[in-house]
């Protein structure tokens, strides 16, 4: 699965590109997001893709500090982001803990919502709401509890339409503080693809399908603009009707 998304990803920022010059993804930690960035560092056809041309964005990330193994910046370094020629000044992590904001997870937040906002100006998309660049392809792990982002069920920080980026506290995985782009950020992206691998993610995956309230069923709110695209291996896909199957 990671590698015929590598591929496919490979191909959605390269016609991007032919089209608008640049392109701008938004990547996702995880078990199914590492594995898809290794897929993506060996992938075959990704010197079709101009790296030095790309944004790259997190959907959320682990509140520790710089450098800390459980970051998902940190994590993407180690897969992919030292592998291809990417412009340094075109990757934007989420702020650290041990930042210019120390622990304030909610300044962390606001400040990754400024950058975000100031990114829409240079390109032209600014004076929208939310005012965002415009994602060509965000990509979100499923969890096995519906959780997308940084988005938990039940959390407050799903019901969040203000901001667009939002410190979620007291979250019920570990580490409880983190920061995430709320569903309204989510929803600009031209492109949401939802991963899911392995037979622990099947139910999550059914149900998301089915459910239509996003607070008690995050996935169920990540929706593309254009399109939202499901990518399930067979065992998270076990449990969908037979209609479902792509």
């Amino acid at each position: 699965m990671a590698r015929a998304t590598a591929a496919r990803l490979v191909t959605a920022v390269a016609e991007a590109q032919a089209a608008r010059g640049g392109a701008s993804v938004v990547l996702t930690g995880g078990r199914n997001g590492n594995a898809l960035l290794a897929a993506l560092a060996q992938a075959p056809g990704r010197d079709g893709v101009d790296w030095s041309r790309v944004d790259l964005w997190w959907g959320d990330e682990r509140f520790l500090p710089d450098g800390d193994p459980d970051r998902n910046h940190t994590q993407a370094r180690e897969a992919f982001l030292d592998a291809v020629p990417l412009d340094p000044a075109r990757i934007h992590p989420m702020p650290a803990s041990d930042g210019p904001h120390g622990h304030d997870a909610a300044a962390a937040a606001a400040a990754y919502a400024a950058e975000l906002a100031a990114a829409a100006d240079a390109d032209g998309a600014g004076g929208g709401t939310p005012r965002l660049p415009v994602f060509d392809v965000l990509l979100l792990g499923l969890g096995p509890d519906t959780h997308v982002a940084s988005l938990f069920p039940g959390h407050p920080a799903v019901r969040e339409e203000e901001r667009t980026v939002t410190g979620v506290l007291e979250a019920p995985k570990p580490p409880p503080t983190r920061i995430s782009l709320t569903l309204p950020a989510i929803r600009s992206a031209r492109q949401v693809w939802l991963l899911a691998a392995g037979e622990d993610k099947a139910e999550a995956a059914a149900g998301a399908l089915a459910a239509d309230d996003p607070f008690e069923v995050p996935a169920a709110g990540a929706r593309g603009r254009e399109r939202t695209v499901w990518i399930l291996d067979e065992a998270a896909a076990a449990r969908l009707p037979a209609s479902a199957r792509g």
